[in-house]
């Protein structure tokens, strides 16, 4: 009876782990189940893990079915859970303050650090190796600056410092979501919050910012791109309407002429779910019972939300002539459609070289939620990613990645 029980378990689990995985296929509007079916992936490669090595251990030839499946499912193992363990060295040197390029004998340096186009020399290029251009790209969730007095009570310096870090950072390219700034003498701080200005021309960087909303004092609300390679190329994607979740789209000129790249910068639904609701709901049946229907209706509609603006972004990425590059919060995590849908053709960068669970999301909950992403198309090779777990002035963590043309 046991032993039965066993092999009826063990079927379960495959069972289970084929399901959750197609359901990242199916748009969260077509199967309200979808979307949470998918979030259960993790679970059950756990538990093949487990039937595996439980059957392992007594030697029996079952044990090859999970263990074919783990194979087969290691994608979404590394989705989730990459395992780049010679990675961690190498990203935190190539994304350190403090490099200055690129020192590999077939890489040029980051644009960041090359001089205008206008007047650089041409570098010296042996017939054997191509020039190969490398682009820095940091992207952040910076939740408005922290401009209410609520969101910087922990630390009143929070927004100047967070705008500080930014201007001075090497990237080539900013990608901001949840952007905030004010005109000029609008409010008596000493126009702290004319952000365009800090991060822009102070900086030494072009700017494109897309308004989704103007309010009564003229501050405005949207995404960014603040770029030192020349802006040749811009637009916007709305997602039904122009909202905070929208899309933008910058193509910036590298050294040669050959080098436009389009940048896609990303802000998908919002979940919507307070943390205190979440917490609430977790921590009794009684809370459960109050907050849950509420807490799941919000997760369906935002996960059926999330899907069609992933399908709208992936059919502008794919009319793009240039390589492209991806970044933004997708307020969604790597077991879900939104997230397949985009590393079907793109490359995630934490994915590839990253290691752990790669948490971006800074707040209450659980730090296993990595929403923030960037990918990158087919013509690149990702040499490296970093979350700045250190940079705690948002309820995200900023993302860099390194990226460099095929």
């Amino acid at each position: 009876m046991g032993r039965l029980f066993s092999y009826r378990f063990t079927w379960l689990v495959l069972l289970g782990l084929l399901l959750s995985t197609l359901a990242e296929r199916v748009p969260g509007g077509q199967l309200a189940l979808a979307p949470l079916l998918a979030l259960t992936v993790p679970l059950w490669l756990a538990l093949t893990a487990v039937v595996a090595l439980f059957w392992a251990l007594r030697k029996r030839r079952i044990a090859l079915l999970p263990l074919a499946a783990l194979a087969l499912a290691w994608p979404q193992v590394q989705r989730g859970l990459p395992l780049h363990f010679g990675q961690l060295s190498v990203n935190k040197y190539l994304l350190s303050s403090s490099s200055q390029q690129v020192t590999s004998n077939n890489q040029l340096p980051v644009g960041t650090n090359q001089p205008p186009a206008a007047n650089r020399q041409k570098p010296a290029i042996s017939n054997q190796e191509p020039a190969i251009q490398t682009l820095r790209l940091l992207s952040a969730n910076v939740r408005i600056f922290n401009v209410y007095a609520h969101l910087r009570r922990a630390d009143p310096a929070a927004p100047a410092r967070f705008m500080a870090w930014l201007a001075a950072s090497p990237a080539d390219v900013l990608c901001l979501q949840e952007f905030y700034q004010e005109p000029a003498g609008s409010a008596a701080d000493g126009n702290l919050f004319r952000v365009a200005d800090k991060l822009g021309v102070e900086a030494g960087r072009q700017v494109f910012v897309s308004k989704s909303l103007t309010n009564s004092i003229g501050a405005e609300f949207g995404l960014a791109i603040f770029s030192r390679l020349p802006i040749v190329g811009r637009g916007e994607i709305a997602f039904g309407r122009l909202s905070q979740n929208h899309a933008m789209w910058v193509d910036v000129a590298g050294p040669g002429p050959h080098d436009t790249v389009r940048v896609f910068n990303a802000h998908l639904q919002s979940m919507s779910l307070d943390e205190k609701d979440i917490v609430t709901a977790g921590s009794s049946r009684a809370g459960l019972e109050r907050k849950g229907r509420g807490l799941l209706g919000r997760f369906v509609r935002g996960a059926a939300a999330r899907a069609w603006q992933a399908d709208t972004l992936l059919a502008h990425i794919a009319r793009s002539p240039y390589p492209v590059l991806l970044a933004g919060d997708l307020n969604d995590l790597p077991y879900s459609y939104a997230y397949n849908a985009l590393a079907g053709p793109l490359q995630n960068a934490w994915a590839t070289v990253g290691c752990g669970p790669g948490n971006t999301y800074h707040g209450r909950l659980p730090p296993l939620l990595r929403i923030d992403q960037q990918f990158a198309g087919p013509r690149w090779r990702v040499l490296a990613c970093r979350i700045y777990e250190e940079i705690p002035y948002s309820d995200h963590f900023p993302v860099e990645g390194l990226y460099q043309l095929k």
